[in-house]
Order: C-alpha cells, then sequence, then structure tokens
C-alpha cells in the first residue's frame, strides 16, 4: 500500500534496504552495483530502487537529511512494506584522532542530541544500538582492512551549531564520529523489532580540517562503506 511519503506497491522493496542520506546518491549506488535497478518510488523525489546485488535482492532509498526524516522512511519502510533490515551508508565528520579521511566506521551505538528517542519509553534514557549480526557481517567483510573503525558515533540535530569544548569532550570519550541519522534509526528498528546498521565514510574531520575531501570525492569515495553496508544487507 501507497503512504504519504512513498509510492511502492506491496512488494516492490527487497527485504533490505541501503540508505544513504541523499536521494541522488540512492541513484547512483543502484545504477552503480544494482543488475537491471527499477525506480519504486519518486515521492517528494526521494528516490528509491529495487535489482539485485549477485543475484540476490535489495534496495536503496534516500531518508533525507536529520532525524526526522530518516524516521519517517525508516518507519514506512518496516512498518507499510516488509522490509526486515535497513543499512545507513553515507558520510561522517570525524571526531576521534584514531580516524582520519578515508576511514570507515561501522557504528555499534549513537549518543544523541535530539529528542527522538527520549520519549520511546517513559523515564529511559535509550540506548540506541546497532544490530549485532549486522554489524558481524560488516566487520566480516571489512577482513584485516586497518581503516576500519568498530565504535560509537553521534547524531546530532544541528549541522552548524558548535557547542564549545563538546567535540574535544565527545573525543575523549571515544567517539568516532558524527552523523544526522543513526540514532533515530536504530530506534524506529528497535521499535518493530528489526534490524539497523549505519556504515560512513569519514569525509571530514571536526578536530582536523587540513584533509577535507571536496564535495567531488564525498561522491565517489564510498565504495569500501558500500561493499560493507551490502554485505551486511546479504547476511
Amino acid at each position: 500500500m501507497a503512504t504519504p511519503h512513498i509510492s511502492a506497491a506491496p512488494g516492490d522493496f527487497a527485504p533490505a534496504v541501503l540508505m544513504p542520506g541523499d536521494p541522488l546518491r540512492a541513484k547512483r549506488i543502484a545504477e552503480k552495483v544494482f543488475d537491471e535497478p527499477r525506480l519504486v518510488n519518486e515521492v517528494r523525489g526521494m528516490l528509491a530502487y529495487t535489482g539485485t546485488v549477485n543475484g540476490k535482492p535489495l534496495s536503496v532509498m534516500g531518508s533525507g537529511m536529520g532525524q526526522p526524516s530518516a524516521t519517517i522512511y525508516t518507519t514506512e519502510l518496516f512498518k507499510f512494506y516488509g522490509v526486515e533490515r535497513i543499512i545507513r551508508v553515507g558520510t561522517t565528520g570525524g571526531i576521534s584522532p584514531n580516524v582520519s579521511v578515508g576511514d570507515v566506521i561501522i557504528a555499534m551505538g549513537a549518543h544523541t542530541d535530539s529528542a527522538m528517542n527520549q520519549h520511546r519509553i517513559p523515564g529511559v534514557n535509550f540506548s540506541a544500538v546497532a544490530s549485532f549480526n549486522l554489524a558481524q557481517a560488516a566487520v566480516a567483510a571489512a577482513g584485516d582492512a586497518d581503516n576500519v573503525h568498530v565504535g560509537t558515533i553521534i547524531s546530532r540535530d544541528h549541522f552548524y551549531l558548535v557547542v564549545d569544548g563538546q567535540v574535544q569532550k565527545l573525543a575523549d570519550y571515544g567517539v568516532l564520529g558524527v552523523d544526522m541519522e543513526a540514532a533515530a534509526m536504530y530506534g524506529v528498528a528497535a521499535e518493530f523489532g528489526k534490524e539497523a546498521l549505519t556504515v560512513l565514510t569519514v569525509s571530514d574531520h571536526l578536530l582536523d580540517g587540513s584533509k577535507d575531501m571536496t564535495a567531488e570525492e564525498r561522491e565517489s569515495n564510498f565504495d569500501g562503506a558500500l561493499k560493507l553496508a551490502i554485505a551486511a544487507a546479504h547476511s
């Protein structure tokens, strides 16, 4: 059935969905790795495609920017389209001194300054964590690569707002990077008893901006993360 934000028919989505923030990145992923990708949604320009990769069904769909947008699309995919697992694949700003631009982060958990998960369980600080099974598959696919890191990130509501001292404190606590979607996506997956994972390419560094990727590099240098996301999707 169609939803207010997705016009796809029942069965149009595969059980596993890759989810970048940018719908045009979803289009590029479909064209790059899918066999005979089929457009299944374009409502509000949020492109979604379904095809196969190595003979296995797979879909890809944009989430838009920020946790409210990501929550809408993950909720509708899980609740109305029978999707079982969603793997966010995108970019992140590095925080930890142990990660460098171009590295890949597998986010086992996501702290947040957002209120998106605060009301899920009254009186409880909800822990936004990934599916262990998906994370394990991504880690296994990474092998002994020394540029892949596993740990926590923070999902922020603000892109430009800077809180004095916060980034350094996050680094002190071992937080690897920052995005704007993962915590809410993990909350939605928990709500519906589904699986979610976030795999990110470090495109810039909040404590060392000397080697930030260009806009063009942000769009092209995500093959490593994409490989791990596909491995998790088909695990």
